[in-house]
């Protein structure tokens, strides 16, 4: 159970500076996806007590990402000011708040069956792992500048600077996406060996993990668009 200090401490930081909340928000998301890239090295060595280990620690991170979510849903329903539009920051925050869900997801399929296939399946996934968890982190970095731009009223050289880090996140993601397709390729050139439920396990892993940075990609783009309506 999350502490009403917690969520006080929350509120807190929100009187100073709304943007603060947000990036403990996407960080609530990052540290989910590093714990999943340690459940999915776990995973590919056969330790499944501690890919079920991690998958808890991840339940408890998603868990105190949806309690910031409500509250700053909460403090923007209220009459504060703020140097967006209030429906643009949600806009925002409704795929920041997919990654660590995406990443809970993944986390529990995980769980489901030993991992059961080629090195060349194995090395695919980790490859799959490490630049979805880039992507994540990119996106962070992103998120950081938020309360920059802030102390700084938006100067133009920042919002630049925002702006190449969305496309830097936009390019990673397409990384990410190239992956999945060849991985998944992989998967079904193997069908006979995995078998049925094998290919459908790991096919569902693959889009999972790639929803990740499907989702960081989608809320850079909206995080652009909050900074240029601004």
């Amino acid at each position: 159970m999350i502490k009403k200090e917690y969520i006080r401490s929350v509120l807190n930081i929100f009187a100073s500076s709304p943007f603060k909340p947000l990036g403990m928000h996407a960080n609530k998301g990052g540290e989910a996806v590093r714990k999943l890239s340690e459940a999915m090295h776990a995973y590919c060595e056969g330790d499944m007590q501690r890919v079920e280990e991690l998958n808890r620690e991840i339940d408890a991170i998603e868990h105190e990402a949806d309690v910031l979510k409500q509250t700053i849903r909460s403090e923007l329903s209220s009459s504060i000011m703020l140097p967006v539009h209030a429906n643009d920051l949600l806009s925002f925050l409704k795929p920041q708040d997919s990654i660590s869900d995406d990443a809970q997801e993944a986390s529990y399929w995980l769980t489901l069956r030993r991992f059961e296939a080629s090195e060349d399946i194995r090395k695919g996934f980790m490859e799959l792992m490490d630049k979805t968890l880039k992507t994540v982190e990119m996106y962070e970095k992103l998120v950081d500048t938020l309360s920059e731009l802030l102390e700084t009223s938006f100067s133009k050289r920042d919002v630049e600077e925002t702006l190449a880090l969305v496309v830097e996140v936009e390019e990673m993601e397409h990384q990410v996406d190239v992956v999945e397709k060849e991985l998944m390729k992989k998967v079904f050139m193997e069908e006979e060996s995995l078998g049925g439920a094998g290919v459908y396990h790991l096919s569902r892993l693959i889009t999972e993990i790639g929803n990740i940075a499907d989702k960081s990609e989608h809320a850079a783009d909206r995080l652009r668009t909050m900074v240029m309506r601004r």
